[in-house]
């Protein structure tokens, strides 16, 4: 139902964009023509004004059995040519802002549009930590890590990415928790504005009580996620989710756990969450051409999880978060590890020791427990050989 719904807004927005205008006779519901209205012939992907429209309003909309459906609301935040919009992590404290004048739901959840829902049992996973009075009060965060469907059981090409979103998750787990992977995570609010998920131009004991669709809900929805809302805040600094970088998710668990807050890692047996992962060469080397930009944005900053890290948490999370950070540079010695071999055999060098060597040893050594490593890895994360 939200799909068809969503699929027939799109496709009336796009119209709209054709055509350079709208009818009263194209879309006879008001609240749909107020929010087109907005829309002019300058309409650009990356030059427009906000657009929230709220699909569905719990307590009054309801499905064919009568039951009360949830909130949905589609956001699209206003974009200018001449203010930068930050990525993901900027759409992303647009959306934490917006939700704050409408529900301010203490708990959110991050999910990328290429997963589901696998488990309705997550959220109560959740609660089952957020809400212990055992835990502590610091847990910022519980991270399920990032599963996919539709992979071949032998996962010869390491689509799964297991050793980073299994393997090296459970690992950071037993310190101050893993890192946001980007989805499949869910946060309390209060983390992202400073310990409070109040700011003076959203009183939520005044907005919270009256109805999504107000006027003056949605007026000031649409200041929240305007370009210039955030000039001269701490907004991608010290609240919300963290500028500077392409990988927000690392870059904004890292300074979280180094603010204090920590994180804990859900491992069901039930997947929570499936997802797709890159199908082609293409897909994979622009997703890690990304990566690896983002994280060499991490590593050349002054939160560089070694120089800045070590001093405000841990030393092993902060090598565990500087593991992360450097991954781009495994590169290089692969590059020459590609390469090497095949030359020196060309002009007839040897690079590898003899047999009669002592050094062959240590060389059979780091063979054999590199790859013996990785297949343990792969076997206790639930491979199949």
């Amino acid at each position: 139902m939200m799909q068809s719904m969503y699929e027939r807004m799109r496709d009336r927005v796009e119209n709209v964009v054709k055509r350079g205008s709208i009818s009263n006779d194209y879309i006879p519901d008001q609240r749909e023509i107020e929010a087109f209205s907005r829309w002019t012939d300058e309409f650009t992907p990356q030059n427009h004004p906000p657009v929230i429209q709220v699909l569905l309003e719990r307590g009054k909309d309801k499905d064919i059995t009568g039951h009360d459906m949830p909130n949905l609301v589609y956001i699209s935040r206003e974009k200018r040519m001449d203010s930068p919009h930050h990525f993901k992590a900027g759409a992303l404290n647009v959306l934490l802002r917006v939700s704050a004048t409408m529900t301010n739901a203490p708990v959110i959840l991050t999910l990328d549009g290429d997963m589901y829902s696998n488990d309705p049992q997550t959220p109560l996973r959740v609660l089952c930590y957020l809400l212990d009075p055992s835990m502590d009060p610091k847990l910022g965060y519980v991270q399920f890590p990032q599963i996919f469907h539709g992979i071949n059981k032998s996962d010869i090409y390491d689509d799964e990415l297991r050793h980073v979103y299994q393997v090296q998750l459970s690992g950071m787990d037993g310190l101050a928790g893993p890192q946001h992977v980007g989805s499949g995570g869910f946060f309390r609010r209060k983390i992202f504005f400073g310990g409070s998920s109040e700011t003076p131009e959203m009183n939520q004991d005044q907005l919270t009580r009256k109805s999504i669709r107000s006027k003056e809900v949605l007026a000031i929805a649409h200041h929240v996620a305007g370009c210039n809302f955030e000039n001269q805040t701490k907004w991608g600094t010290k609240m919300g989710f963290r500028y500077g970088s392409l990988v927000e998710d690392l870059h904004t668990s890292y300074q979280l756990q180094c603010e204090g807050w920590k994180s804990i890692n859900c491992k069901p047996k039930r997947p929570a969450f499936l997802g797709n992962s890159p199908l082609n060469l293409h897909d994979s080397l622009n997703q890690t051409m990304r990566w690896s930009v983002g994280l060499l944005e991490v590593v050349f900053c002054k939160h560089n999880p070694i120089i800045y890290g070590v001093r405000f948490i841990n030393l092993l999370s902060g090598l565990g978060f500087a593991y992360y950070a450097f991954w781009p540079f495994w590169s290089v010695p692969l590059t020459i590890y590609a390469f090497l071999p095949q030359l020196a055999l060309l002009n007839s060098t040897s690079i590898f020791p003899k047999v009669s060597d002592p050094w062959f040893f240590v060389n059979v050594f780091l063979f054999l427990g590199a790859y013996g490593q990785d297949y343990l890895e792969f076997i206790l994360s639930g491979g199949q050989h």
